[in-house]
């Protein structure tokens, strides 16, 4: 079965809030962003919150384009390059200074830690997670109900 949308956007909250925000966590003291660690952390996770709410809008647009593909899933290869047009965006609305607040954002701690979640991301949901959630797959990707 393929995933539903529901399913990858679950899949996606899920992800990148738990495995996310402890990777955040973690890596948020040794990014190259010369701030100090409490505006380094901010940044850091309002990158993280912006990647999964933006990220809810990208799978509706994913859907849509899935529904081109004869059977309405995308290549694990898809999924990675989906990062590409992902961060471009979200670096372009948060270095444009259009936000409501301000968060210092650097150029080398926000890529650094986009590429290396998204990557991590990725490896979680091409490997353990079809491990050890086997029956997510018949269920559309769905975590819950």
């Amino acid at each position: 079965m393929t995933y539903s949308l529901a399913g990858r956007i679950q899949t996606r909250i899920v992800l990148f809030g738990v495995i996310g925000g402890i990777w955040t966590a973690l890596v948020t003291p040794i990014l190259p962003t010369r701030l100090p660690l409490g505006s380094s952390y901010e940044m850091s996770f309002t990158v993280l919150g912006l990647i999964i709410v933006l990220g809810v809008a990208w799978e509706l647009a994913y859907h849509l384009l899935q529904q081109f593909r004869w059977d309405k899933d995308w290549p694990t290869g898809f999924s990675l390059l989906a990062g590409v047009p992902e961060g471009l965006v979200l670096w372009l609305l948060l270095d444009s200074g259009t936000w409501l607040w301000e968060v210092p954002v650097t150029a080398r701690g926000f890529w650094t830690l986009f590429i290396s979640t998204w990557l991590l991301i990725w490896a979680v949901l091409s490997g353990p997670i079809r491990v050890l959630l086997v029956r997510r797959r018949w269920r559309g990707g769905r975590l819950f109900g």
